[in-house]
């Protein structure tokens, strides 16, 4: 889902993989369908970000019965190199609360808030 900017064009602030991963921490027993609907993409691209975010190690995928349930690996780091060293955690807490929650708050102690070279 995109707005419009005001000159014609849309865009939007996360990609579509930023947003998969949010709706996965949001619910991590989500469908594929549900997630695909919350970031406002295909379900097919958003089958092929989960792969993408799994072989990254960003998110572990196990089956249950006929369901999937992810865990999200609040430890990994950003990829981009204007992110270089931090971690998806407080990232996640910010943005995957509850829809109708306030944002969580973020304690330094907490592990994943930590830069590798500061443990």
């Amino acid at each position: 889902m995109s707005l419009s900017d005001g000159r014609g064009g849309s865009w939007t602030l996360l990609t579509g993989h930023g947003h998969v991963l949010v709706e996965i921490a949001r619910d991590p027993e989500a469908r594929m369908r549900d997630i695909a609907a919350a970031a406002g993409i295909t379900e097919r691209t958003a089958q092929v970000i989960v792969a993408d975010l799994e072989a990254a190690g960003y998110i572990t995928r196990t089956r249950t019965g006929r369901r999937t349930q992810y865990t999200v690996n609040r430890n990994s780091l950003f990829r981009h190199p204007a992110q270089e060293g931090h971690r998806i955690g407080p990232f996640l807490a910010l943005l995957a609360t509850a829809r109708d929650s306030s944002p969580a708050v973020l304690k330094p102690d907490d592990e994943w808030d930590r830069r590798p070279d500061d443990r």
